[in-house]
């Protein structure tokens, strides 16, 4: 049976995978002397110990440093000889490079190392912690006002809030409505206003706060773990140790959440003048 030749397509994506992956490939060892070996570019052999290259660093110094050449291109040349060294005078570094010759095909794994090696170091984790918390903590906060705005402009557009803006207007004349304007017409400057003075509690894109931030949160977290250890301590104390009656707050709070009852579904079941004074944080 005669076997079909295979299409273009395919052999398009042969080659474009082998000219991908003889890319991916080069930058493995590229990483470290660009498109040179840094044995060579220090003259010595793989094998030189450590004595060896220092002395070759040292007598190639003298020739291509800038203060001793003013060659540009002996710049160029000693700046690929200052990194060679730096690469070859570290055993670890070293090591890296040694393993990325002669595995070459090991991209990812050559460049994660090299990364981790030349700039894991040199972060404190303190500072990317606090960044971390900066970027997460900024977007947190863009992301609900965003979110916010986006709400009230909705809002905004609903029958039910023009009437709110009507009826603040009438409290603010007295009763008494402008006659040179119809009823659904309002100056906008007026109507921004109005609604200044109208609080919009919107719930799922409530008004950002800053205490409601991932950094802030994180940076009171020993008084929020102390204050909960010492709630738990207190009630403990209270009701197991010395045998207390339960309090209406905190056999309320104890009920609402054995029944997992939304705190604005069991405000609406328990009787005003049994929830008055609970904390509405429960």
């Amino acid at each position: 049976m005669q076997t079909m030749a295979p299409s273009g397509a395919i052999r398009w994506c042969a080659v474009t995978s082998a000219l991908v992956l003889s890319l991916f490939i080069q930058p493995s060892i590229a990483i470290y002397c660009d498109e040179d070996n840094c044995y060579d570019l220090l003259g010595v052999s793989q094998n030189a110990n450590a004595s060896e290259i220092k002395k070759a660093y040292y007598k190639l110094s003298l020739k291509y440093h800038p203060d001793k050449n003013p060659d540009p291109e002996s710049r160029k040349l000693f700046v690929k000889i200052a990194n060679a060294y730096e690469i070859l005078k570290d055993e670890a570094t070293r090591e890296q490079y040694d393993y990325a010759i002669v595995h070459p095909e090991e991209v990812f794994y050559n460049t994660a190392r090299y990364y981790r090696a030349y700039y894991g170091h040199k972060t404190d984790p303190r500072a990317v912690l606090v960044g971390v918390l900066l970027i997460l903590s900024a977007f947190q906060y863009l992301n609900r006002w965003t979110r916010y705005n986006q709400a009230v402009d909705m809002v905004k557009k609903t029958p039910a809030y023009k009437n709110r803006l009507r009826a603040l207007e009438l409290e603010h004349n007295g009763g008494t409505t402008n006659k040179k304007k119809s009823n659904r017409q309002m100056d906008k400057k007026k109507e921004e206003d109005l609604s200044k003075e109208l609080e919009l509690d919107i719930k799922g894109a409530e008004k950002p706060s800053i205490w409601e931030l991932v950094g802030v949160r994180f940076i009171l977290l020993p008084y929020t773990i102390g204050k909960l250890l010492l709630w738990h301590g207190c009630w403990f104390w209270r009701y197991n140790v010395k045998q207390a009656p339960y309090s209406w707050e905190d056999a309320a709070y104890l009920t609402r959440n054995s029944l997992r009852v939304p705190l604005d579904a069991w405000l609406n079941i328990v009787p005003f003048h049994q929830r008055h004074g609970m904390d509405r944080s429960l």
